[in-house]
């Protein structure tokens, strides 16, 4: 029943970890062509039989309530002719409005039940999302407040990316000459190297402007809410999302626009093209903009370029981007490394990013790389799948090697590795700390294993593994892992126990400051070039 649904739906792929009665799942989703992909890191229980409820019974949860928190849609069918239709209520959930998971606990009992095939309500898949528009009231106000602007922003964000709005966002930016931001899981919806991104400024890109077009992208911790000290108190918002109750959120919007994004841009598009409207290329808006990215290349250049061993975040991030196909799918979570990794590895791609995302979840990196893996090899596209990954973050989930290896996936694993979380010592300091007296009270807690064997676990499944000290080294074994199509392979990349981000001078808002300006050192928090 589950896999016949799924087939339905157009399902290709099923990951998973099997035990009893879930085997008998995977091996119905192989029979029906259903390419199943068994994964090692499993965090969640599995479901009792229906009649053994409250019972105490084997693995016996309430899932259903517990993942209700964390999804959009979560339910247990209720007899085996209803899995039909409550899966594909939940495929079509998934997809319909903001996408997100969706939950569907079957329980154990029904995983070997039989059910008369004439009492089953077979359900067609679902027909597309569908596309919504913005009141056309609603357009002309926001175009009104966006000409009337004298410092625009717009943010591109990772809604923009799931509309597919790369095609209508490249004509609104080149036509009318506007500067955008990405957010993180936004780079590549444009390419980062597009003369109009203003990346490289970020702070003061999202301080001084007067008017942001927010593109899918939600004011939370990423965006700093909107509000002060790090966006002006009288900035102007024009929002545009597909989530009424996103309408709103820490900002009353100068104006609302409700729908699908890439419909939306067109709609601004049609009024824009009637009356030609443009922002001028020679203000001092974009002389600023240019200015402080000009800045703030040289100081990355400058850290960049040194030859030091051991190497900081910057050198490292430096040959990376230099080999890496521009076509390649990111995948990165920590800490510094996933900070410093989104200003320095360019995206030119839409959909080719994946990290750790809002909630900042470490662990979904592997994950991640593996689908990615899998979905590239079977359409055949020869793109490179690329996880950077932190030391920290690695180790959340650095068994699923073994599923690459297993599934000959050739995903290219850089761990960042600087013996710690933000920061760690090095081989000799902790040997010192460890004659000092108990590692448990005399070790900072962000210390991790100095210069740890990861390249070794790989090796051990077969994959190729590296140990890197050098840039000579690691140039060498990221050229000779990008051109292994047989194989994973991993570059234990030993960095500067100490490296850190560069540091970062922000002007807050001379509205809440008794001095018109103030430098003070950007919050570790709050991520991002100046």
């Amino acid at each position: 029943m589950i896999c016949k649904r799924s087939e339905n739906d157009n399902v290709e792929y099923m990951f998973g970890i099997v035990g009893v009665p879930v085997i008998e799942v995977a091996m119905a989703a192989q029979a029906s062509g259903i390419k199943y992909v068994g994964m090692r890191n499993e965090q969640a229980v599995s479901s009792s039989d229906q009649n053994q409820e409250t019972t105490g019974a084997f693995q016996e949860f309430p899932q259903v309530e517990a993942c209700r928190l964390y999804s959009k849609f979560s339910a247990r069918p209720s007899s085996l002719d209803m899995i039909s239709s409550v899966v594909e209520k939940a495929v079509r959930t998934s997809m319909y409005g903001r996408p997100g998971a969706v939950y569907v606990d079957i329980s154990g009992d029904m995983v070997n039940a039989k059910v008369d095939r004439s009492r089953v309500r077979l359900v067609p898949c679902c027909p597309p999302p569908p596309v919504s528009m913005a009141d056309h009231i609603a357009i002309t106000e926001a175009l009104a407040v966006l000409k009337g602007a004298k410092r625009p922003l717009l943010i591109i964000g990772k809604g923009a990316a799931h509309g597919r709005a790369e095609g209508a966002l490249r004509e609104l930016v080149e036509g009318c000459g506007l500067p955008f931001l990405p957010t993180p899981m936004g780079k590549g919806v444009l390419p980062d190297s597009h003369p109009n991104c203003v990346a490289a400024a970020r702070s003061r890109a999202l301080l001084q402007s007067d008017v942001v077009v927010l593109l899918g992208a939600r004011l939370n911790w990423i965006l700093h809410f909107g509000l002060p000290p790090r966006f002006d108190p009288h900035v102007k918002v024009i929002q545009v999302d597909l989530c009424a109750e996103e309408m709103g959120n820490n900002m009353q919007p100068a104006a609302a626009l409700l729908g699908d994004v890439n419909a939306i841009v067109k709609q601004l598009l049609e009024y824009v093209h009637k009356d030609g409207w443009k922002y001028p290329a020679d203000t001092e808006w974009w002389t600023t903009l240019k200015e402080k990215m000009a800045a703030n290349a040289t100081m990355t250049k400058a850290l960049a370029l040194q030859s030091t061993t051991p190497m900081n975040y910057y050198q490292v991030f430096h040959h990376i981007s230099q080999l890496l196909p521009h076509d390649c799918v990111i995948v990165s979570e920590g800490a510094n490394t996933m900070d410093i990794g989104r200003t320095m590895l360019n995206n030119y791609l839409p959909r080719h990013r994946l990290d750790a995302g809002t909630f900042g979840t470490m662990g979904v990196g592997l994950g991640f790389a593996i689908a990615a893996a899998t979905v590239q090899r079977n359409q055949n596209t020869g793109q490179r799948v690329v996880c950077v990954e932190g030391d920290s973050a690695f180790g959340f989930s650095g068994m699923e090697v073994e599923t690459m290896c297993r599934y000959k996936l050739p995903v290219v694993i850089i761990v960042v590795n600087n013996n710690g979380i933000y920061s760690g010592v090095d081989a000799e300091t902790w040997e010192m700390m460890g004659k000092m007296g108990d590692l448990t009270t005399v070790a900072p807690p962000v210390t991790l294993l100095p210069e740890a064997r990861y390249d070794e676990v790989m090796n051990a499944f077969g994959g190729r593994g590296f140990l890197v000290r050098t840039e000579e080294e690691l140039r060498s074994a990221l050229q000779l892992s990008l051109s292994d199509w047989e194989r994973p392979s991993l570059l234990n990349v030993l960095i500067d126990p100490s490296s850190d981000r560069k540091q970062q001078e922000i002007i807050l808002c001379p509205v809440h400051l008794p001095s018109p300006s103030v430098s003070v050192t950007c919050p570790q928090q709050y991520p991002g070039n100046c």
